[in-house]
């Protein structure tokens, strides 16, 4: 494929603070290195101070008043409120908001649309209204409308036969009948959404097959990069302590990481986690099941990237077991500082982790992660040689600049009429 010389990008996104944003922020400062043009688009809803873009390009950060559903359930008042008039209010403002930043994209000459996800549907409408090509990279699915996590979502509940009669099993009843309407609304305009695109990129062979079985899209494997100009290995002394990056959430698992070290004899490392944020109760039952367990266990929210190395530096080695994790980049942030990784074999981190390189891969069981931790614990020399190889396969596979030459590759793929994803499915 000839290359071209520039594009003149639009970005969109609603993203928060976290690997998405991070992925982002590197996608826009490769491509303007390279001398491409690029401007963004975001609603108020999307985190701005983490990895701000506005330090990198123009950002156009535009009004959305979007009402989460969660705020509903307090009342049945406020049940039959979100029901009739809140939920379609969402979509509509949803919509609106793309409607008014497709309209300045199309007015900008722009080349070609990359959209990225949103924090309340997974596919924007925007793909609708924008009038050039348009790429969406997309990590995952909206999971909650597609996994049984933690329970599939379609489950109805079980009420008593003449459930009317009491009060509780008739809030219980209207909010499931709200909660699937409002599903079933969102399905039917993501599978709008990711229709009008010309092609999706993911981040893993594993989150392809999850976008095909959600949303029937052959999704194109775009991989990721990380910067190992910034996450180094400094030669620091290793402590008798693991580390865990992740949301304080329950998908990241991070009671199995804990119920792990607890199976671990003495010296019995300690546990740090870090997280971009939490779930107040989440965070308080894994600080209670840890003292139970007699776990050394630390949290921290909200980091700075300095610190965080830091960790990855002095740390001994990295555990991680979120569930279903569409690619994972803290896996490779931490190989990047020479560190190990211990991961359940588990979503994408087993196209970056390969057992006995640069970590150890185990079953999802705490007893195989206890015994994996005592391994690289116990034997320093086979610790170094699992991090130097981590740092190289980081550097030789992962690096900034590949990802870079992935993405502008298949950007330009698009603008030049190559078939995308969802044409080579429609015909």
């Amino acid at each position: 494929m000839q290359r071209m010389d520039r594009m003149k990008i639009a970005v969109w996104h609603n993203l928060p603070s976290g690997g998405g944003k991070r992925a982002l922020y590197y996608h826009i400062r490769g491509l303007i290195q390279r001398g491409h043009t690029v401007e963004a688009w975001c609603p108020t809803t999307a985190d701005q101070k983490y990895l701000p873009l506005n330090s990198l390009v123009k950002e156009h950060v535009r009004p959305m008043h979007w009402k989460d559903v969660s705020a509903s359930q307090s009342s049945l008042f406020e049940k039959i409120s979100w029901a009739l008039f809140a939920m379609s209010r969402n979509i509509k403002t949803m919509d609106d908001h793309c409607r008014r930043c497709a309209e300045e994209i199309n007015q900008g000459g722009f080349d070609l649309l990359f959209a990225n996800p949103s924090l309340f549907m997974a596919v924007s409408p925007i793909a609708r209204y924008v009038k050039i090509p348009k790429v969406l990279f997309l990590h995952e699915p909206l999971r909650q409308l597609y996994e049984a996590m933690p329970k599939w979502p379609w489950i109805p509940p079980d009420l008593p036969l003449k459930f009317w009669r009491k009060p509780d099993s008739l809030t219980a009843y209207f909010t499931d009948v709200v909660r699937i309407r409002y599903s079933r609304v969102l399905v039917r305009e993501e599978w709008l959404n990711i229709n009008a695109y010309d092609a999706v990129l993911a981040n893993s062979f594993f989150s392809r097959e999850s976008l095909l079985r959600a949303y029937g899209v052959d999704a194109r494997v775009c991989y990721l990069g990380i910067d190992t100009d910034l996450f180094t290995a400094r030669q620091q002394q290793r402590e008798n302590m693991v580390v865990g990056v992740g949301s304080f959430n329950p998908t990241k698992n991070i009671e199995f990481a804990i119920k792990s070290l607890a199976r671990v004899g003495n010296p019995r490392p300690r546990l740090i986690w870090i997280g971009n944020y939490s779930f107040p109760q989440y965070l308080d039952g894994l600080q209670k099941l840890a003292s139970s367990l007699h776990v050394d266990f630390e949290a921290k929210e909200m980091v700075t990237d300095d610190e965080l190395i830091d960790i990855y530096n002095r740390a001994a080695m990295m555990v991680y077991a979120p569930r279903l994790e569409p690619f994972g980049f803290v896996p490779l942030e931490a190989n990047a500082c020479g560190l190990p990784v211990v991961a359940v074999a588990e979503g994408g981190v087993r196209e970056t982790v390969i057992d006995g390189m640069n970590g150890l891969l185990v079953e999802p069981d705490e007893m195989a992660m206890a015994s994996a931790i005592e391994q690289i614990r116990d034997d320093n020399d086979y610790s170094y040689t699992l991090g130097q190889n981590g740092r190289n396969i980081v550097v030789e596979k992962w690096s900034l600049n590949a990802s870079i030459d992935r993405i502008e590759k298949r950007l330009e793929e698009v603008i030049q009429g190559k078939p995308g994803a969802l044409e080579s499915r429609r015909t």
